[in-house]
């Protein structure tokens, strides 16, 4: 994927992250949780044996879930 699909699929999944979630969060900060998400979500779930297909929607899938998670720790630390 390109820079560009990076950049969208990002902001999708952080925008999504803050919807199941709730919160709030404007374009950066989406952007920066969905890319965030994206990376840790690309690492963690091959490691948990969770194979998404490498496509749109499946990259979509991984970084909206490594987002959620992103965001469920940094919130539990912004808390402490």
């Amino acid at each position: 994927m390109g820079i560009i699909a990076w950049i969208v699929v990002g902001l999708i999944a952080g925008w999504l992250a803050h919807v199941i979630l709730g919160g709030r969060g404007g374009l950066f900060g989406n952007l920066a949780v969905g890319l965030v998400g994206a990376i840790l979500g690309g690492a963690i779930l091959p490691r948990l044996g969770i194979f998404i297909m490498p496509d749109f929607i499946g990259n979509l899938i991984s970084a909206t879930i490594g987002a959620i998670i992103f965001l469920f720790i940094w919130r539990a630390i912004r808390r402490a």
